[in-house]
């Protein structure tokens, strides 16, 4: 494994061995391609590759002790407000569900199971689907110890149930981290491909584009946003996994609300000239960089999504676009004034602490404009409180 810019944290020597094997088991793959891949697989194996992916194995990922947080680990304010807009929902079936992909540590569905118990607005069943043997076994030992009463709810899945889903299907930095192709503008669209180089570490070289679909999605951008402002040398990212998701999720939602959330923007800011290198970020040690070929297995990988062709992918599947807003605005109409009312009956220390929090979820710099949940609908029209503050589908 190459040595790491100085800015980042050393690995230690166990650390660096398991990196050794993801990277041998990603050269291997570039031998049997021919000498490159696209970047797109170059990310699904250091992300996912069975036992040695940085989701697949069994290292820390979030909290202080891994390298990100996410809004769950930060406050139970998410689930407080997630909660409010799961309610009307769940009211409107009988036996409805809650379908989570990617539970993390497991604290979103804990805060959001006791925040619906107190609503009086328990699903009949919450469902996880989740890929990592070591994170389901955390997600269960939490649960077991702070709402055993409704560990009998939970249940865990391989892969996406099969049987029609009523209720709600939450998404909560799921869909930054799915595998994306990267392409470069060189008299012409290229894609980006990984190779192995004699200096002993992985590069970028351009190729042919991989997937067809690639073209019919650039077409749709450029004719969209106009070919000229595409600079040359612009490089932007395109997730066709997050579409072949969603047509899958779509189509076992029978009936109830999708939310998506995650850090994006609309097509028109996600290609704009400004973001000419597109917007491929890598955390380690809660720093982030923008070399995705280092520390594979080792870091997280993640691309800001874009939610205009989500929106469009959704709407092709028969489902109906029905809520966009920041995260800010979500929470401001999913309850966060009736949450600040509890902080009068805080310690002055709690105040404080439930104060940043509440800063950190909502502040434009912090997450508050960079994170953005869209709501997609089959058979449910009623209003969504998270987005009667500020509804922005005009911006998709």
């Amino acid at each position: 494994m190459p040595d790491i810019p100085q800015e980042l944290p050393e690995p230690d020597a166990v650390t660096r061995a398991h990196g050794e094997r993801v990277s041998a088991l990603i050269r291997r793959e570039i031998d049997l391609a021919g000498g490159r891949i696209p970047f797109a697989r170059f990310m699904e194996l250091a992300l996912y590759a069975p036992g040695l992916g940085y989701y697949s194995a069994g290292s820390v990922k979030l909290g202080a002790g891994g390298d990100f947080v996410t809004a769950p680990e930060i406050s139970p304010l998410f689930a407080f407000c997630l909660a409010r807009q799961c309610r009307p929902v769940l009211e409107d079936m009988n036996d409805g569900e809650i379908l989570e992909f990617g539970a993390g540590s497991g604290a979103l569905a804990c805060d959001l199971l006791m925040e619906l118990e107190m609503l009086d607005a328990l699903p009949a069943r919450y469902a996880i689907v989740e890929l990592s043997a070591e994170l389901r076994a955390r997600q269960r030992e939490r649960l077991r110890e702070r709402i055993p009463r409704l560990l009998d709810r939970v249940v865990w899945l391989d892969s996406l149930a099969v049987e029609p889903v009523r209720g709600v299907v939450i998404a909560n930095e799921v869909l930054d981290a799915m595998p994306v192709h990267r392409l470069v503008k060189r008299d012409g669209w290229r894609e980006l491909y990984v190779h192995w180089t004699e200096a002993a570490r992985f590069a970028y070289e351009t190729g042919p584009l991989s997937d067809p679909r690639l073209q019919e999605r650039l077409a749709v951008i450029t004719a969209d946003l106009g070919e000229e402002n595409f600079p040359e040398g612009q490089v932007l990212e395109i997730n066709l996994a997050a579409e072949r998701w969603l047509a899958a999720v779509g189509e076992v939602l029978a009936r109830g609300v999708i939310l998506l959330a995650d850090y994006g923007c609309s097509r028109r800011e996600y290609y704009h000239p400004e973001r000419g290198a597109g917007t491929l970020r890598c955390f380690y040690r809660h720093r982030a960089h923008a070399d995705a070929l280092i520390l594979p297995g080792l870091q997280d990988i993640t691309a800001d999504v874009e939610f205009t062709t989500l929106a469009e992918a959704a709407s092709g599947t028969g489902l109906k676009v029905a809520g966009y807003t920041t995260q800010a605005h979500f929470l401001l109409g999913g309850g966060l004034m009736e949450w600040e009312q509890h902080l009068a009956q805080a310690s002055v220390i709690d105040r404080a602490r439930l104060a940043q929090q509440i800063l950190r979820l909502t502040l434009p710099g912090e997450m508050g404009e960079r994170f953005k949940i869209l709501a997609l609908s089959r058979g449910f029209d009623a209003p969504l409180p998270g987005f009667s503050f500020r509804d922005e589908r005009g911006r998709l």
